[in-house]
């Protein structure tokens, strides 16, 4: 592959404002291979991430990345790009940051006393596993970092490359426990096309969630996000759980469309050139906020359950322990949790860590916001 790298004392078109004179802090790189995308590297200064608010099953996170070249219209992740002065439209998609020494600094981390080795997820923000890790190759070591420290991990995407690190996930789970999510919601080829224009295919990540299956992984699956009136009839849902069921996914989380401002406007100009006849119903559905209204809610659940059941996915089918605003069920396997892919520790072939010291959180800057 063939990178075009400036010189990192000198100011490099395109860089991040404000950064691209200073030296041996950031380098601005583009290829041939990925046409109108521009990747900022950057020296990160930490790599855990503390989760805000507790309403997610994990409580730490590393993201390797920000940007992301899947350029899904309804990515909830876009406006965390403003904090750099970039847009959280086009710039999302074409102007990506990379981490490049983020396992490096993650290994010292890990190697504070006061590191109670809580798992770590990753691919909450944006995706690992998007093609640029193709060229970087950041998560072999962010893995190998979590696992040497007896911390469990997760890994969610939509990156079918995750396939190329299966036998080192498999060689972590013999440390720590160790789970895999993958999301796949539109399982109709052109609506991805046109909606996740840089995703693999539907295909590729069934095909990626039988690959994991057979690696003896748990496979969780986020159906996320349901499209209203698009991805949401009973029929289409019977469909997709079907494939997930046969591909071998333990697990599976629903999860209604979410529209933050801002990600609001991009995926509601994407709608009215594509499916302008919808554009009033989710101007109603959404008038009240980021979520779907509480009668659209309630009649999905309603309706996702007995589906969930009749897949073999529904036998612990429930709602999060702290109610959801976002429309959330989850089917969890006998060893996946959910969808969002965190490990069950019980499970025999995972023992559980040691802890040399007294779980005690250390508050990290939280450099990349989840919500």
């Amino acid at each position: 592959m063939r990178w075009a790298g400036q010189q990192l004392d000198a100011e490099a078109p395109g860089a991040l404002p404000g950064l691209g004179s200073i030296a041996g802090l950031v380098r601005s790189v583009t290829t041939p291979e990925f046409r109108g995308v521009t990747f900022h590297e950057v020296l990160a200064r930490s790599a855990l991430n503390s989760v805000p608010g507790g309403g997610l099953p994990f409580d730490w996170t590393v993201n390797p990345y920000r940007g992301c070249t899947h350029a899904c219209r309804y990515c909830f992740a876009r406006p965390t790009h403003m904090y750099l002065e970039l847009d959280q439209g086009l710039d999302f998609d074409r102007q990506i940051v990379v981490k490049t020494n983020v396992a490096d600094v993650l290994r010292r981390e890990l190697a504070r006393p006061s590191w109670g080795r809580e798992q770590v997820a990753l691919g909450t923000n944006t995706d690992p596993y998007q093609r640029a890790e193709g060229r970087y190759q950041l998560m072999p070591g962010i893995i190998s970092a979590l696992a040497s420290s007896g911390t469990p991990l997760s890994v969610l995407t939509k990156g079918t490359l995750l396939r190329r690190d299966l036998d080192l996930l498999v060689s972590a789970a013999t440390e720590v426990p160790v789970g895999i999510g993958v999301s796949l919601a539109l399982g109709d080829e052109e609506l991805r096309r046109r909606l996740e224009p840089g995703v693999p295919s539907v295909r590729g990540r069934l095909e990626l969630i039988r690959s994991v299956s057979e690696a003896g992984l748990p496979c969780g699956l986020m159906v996320a996000p349901v499209l209203p009136w698009l991805t949401d009839s009973a029929d289409q849902l019977d469909h997709l759980f079907g494939e997930l069921a046969a591909a071998g996914a333990t697990g599976v989380t629903t999860l209604v469309l979410h529209l933050r401002p801002g990600v609001k406007d991009w995926f509601m100009s994407w709608l009215a050139h594509d499916h302008p006849e919808l554009v009033g119903r989710y101007e109603s559905l959404y008038a009240r906020g980021s979520n779907a209204a509480p009668s659209y809610r309630t009649a999905f659940e309603q309706k996702v359950r007995p589906l969930l059941d009749k897949h073999g996915f529904g036998r612990r089918s429930r709602h999060r322990a702290t109610p959801s605003p976002y429309g959330v069920v989850d089917a969890a396997g006998p060893t996946s949790d959910s969808g969002w892919g965190e490990p069950a520790a019980s499970h025999p072939r995972f023992r559980s860590p040691s802890r040399k010291h007294a779980p005690r959180r250390e508050q990290v800057p939280a450099q990349d916001p989840l919500f």
